[in-house]
């Protein structure tokens, strides 16, 4: 990928990324994640952190447990540098409001996502 570009290549990703998060079937999910990443792949935020195909898929489970019916949505266009990706992402419920923002960057190895730092750009209070 080119120097600080928008490119399909990282839009795809960013896209298979936010597919992830927005299934709700865990057999399916582990299904994405294992097409799209590494098997030693590891996602870290301010308030989970999982290593492994397996922790990442129960983190994103337990997002949906705890925001039902809500769906990521990408925000914006992804761009990449080398290796690395960063693009940011909404959160809210079906037909309303976004509740909660954020911005991830992303270490890739030979086109699938092994490394994910997330960070949080807006989290309502309580959240």
């Amino acid at each position: 990928m080119s120097s600080n570009a928008i490119t399909p290549e990282a839009a795809r990703i960013a896209e298979h990324y936010i597919a992830a998060w927005n299934e709700t079937d865990a057999q399916r999910r582990l299904g994405l994640l294992e097409q799209h990443w590494t098997s030693d792949a590891t996602y870290v935020d301010p308030v989970m952190q999982g290593s492994g195909l397996a922790q990442i898929n129960t983190l994103i489970g337990g997002v949906h447990q705890r925001y039902p019916g809500f769906r990521f949505a990408l925000k914006g266009q992804a761009d990449a540098h080398g290796d690395h990706l960063r693009f940011s992402w909404t959160l809210g419920p079906s037909g309303a409001e976004d509740l909660v923002e954020g911005t991830d960057f992303v270490a890739l190895q030979r086109g699938k996502l092994r490394a994910v730092t997330g960070f949080l750009d807006k989290v309502p209070v309580g959240a």
